[in-house]
């Protein structure tokens, strides 16, 4: 015998199957475009470092192996604030245009179907008595008891970011 939950979970099959199948093919678009825009960014930011190393360095012969020592170092923290600035933004970046992909959800014509399921799911994980609200923007939310089941657009698309982790580092590794 199939319980509730397994039921649920079966139901919703096709609904996550295709919502993951075209969040995969917007993110592969969008990892696409991030890398390439990633890639940019960060051949400025190695230009501007390389161009901030030169000056230092001819600033530091001038003026003595110690100061020399000093502006390269300068130089070196600078080129890092540059990179680590151009993989935040890519980053950022990355999760502005997946948030606005699931945003775009709500023009999609199985939206219902999805409002539906996240609406069930989020009442099983409030429990019991849960109070569902309709986010604006797409989505919902329960409350049951001191417990919050956010499964907003906005908050599902966040999570989908944080989830690819590591793999993240992939739009500015060369």
């Amino acid at each position: 015998m199939i319980s509730a939950d397994q039921a649920q979970v079966a139901a919703l099959a096709p609904v996550r199957a295709h919502l993951l199948g075209a969040a995969r093919a917007e993110a592969d678009s969008i990892v696409g475009q991030a890398r390439a825009e990633a890639a940019a960014i960060l051949s400025d930011a190695r230009r501007d470092a390389d161009q901030a190393v030169s000056l230092a360095a001819a600033q530091g012969r001038a003026d003595g192996a110690l100061a020399a020592a000093a502006q390269r170092s300068q130089a070196r923290e600078r080129a890092r604030s540059i990179v680590l600035g151009a993989q935040r933004q890519a980053r950022d970046e990355l999760r502005a245009r997946v948030v606005a992909a699931a945003a775009g959800l709500r023009a999609e014509p199985g939206y219902e179907q999805l409002l539906a399921g996240l609406t069930e799911m989020a009442a099983a994980a409030a429990g019991p008595g849960a109070a569902i609200t309709a986010d604006p923007a797409g989505g919902v939310v329960a409350l049951a008891r001191g417990v919050v089941v956010d499964c907003t657009l906005a908050r599902l698309a966040d999570l989908a970011v944080d989830a690819l982790g590591d793999e993240v580092a992939q739009l500015w590794t060369p």
